[in-house]
């Protein structure tokens, strides 16, 4: 596990023992590769984040950034937050896109956890990072917030 101290991306990895640094630059690479406009990289509550800038949408229920997608080192595992596939509908699709490449899919709500690089289906990750923009992700966080 890294400490929650590190304030950048790079700083984070740097703090990994080799092979959790060598899967979460890969997984960082297609999120990066596949992130749409106006979501920014940075440091969210001890983990690489990707979400929505408070300057571009500031009614978020905790006072900080809309988190879209989040990157963490475990003790035993690597987790992937995915925002985007919260909802049990959307859960499910995803599910069965990553299921279809062979791959198990160890996951709870929004986290996907993985403990090495094989574990994941990369194509299916960036096509699901790729598939929400900015603008579709504020919107069904507000649908979301209103239904609760």
């Amino acid at each position: 596990m890294v400490s929650s101290a590190a304030a950048t991306p790079d700083e984070y990895l740097s703090e990994l023992p080799a092979d959790r640094a060598e899967v979460l630059r890969a997984i960082r690479r297609v999120v990066l590769d596949h992130l749409p406009p106006g979501y920014e990289e940075g440091m969210e509550f001890g983990m690489i984040s990707y979400h929505v800038p408070l300057e571009r949408f500031p009614d978020t229920y905790n006072g900080r950034p809309l988190g879209y997608v989040a990157l963490a080192a475990q003790k035993r595992h690597v987790s992937i937050y995915l925002m985007g596939v919260y909802d049990e509908e959307v859960q499910r699709e995803f599910a069965d896109q990553w299921r279809a490449t062979g791959r198990k899919l160890d996951m709870g709500k929004a986290c996907v956890r993985v403990r090495e690089l094989d574990d994941v289906a990369l194509d299916v990750l960036g096509d699901w990072v790729a598939r929400w923009p900015v603008d579709d992700f504020i919107t069904a966080y507000r649908a979301g917030r209103e239904r609760s």
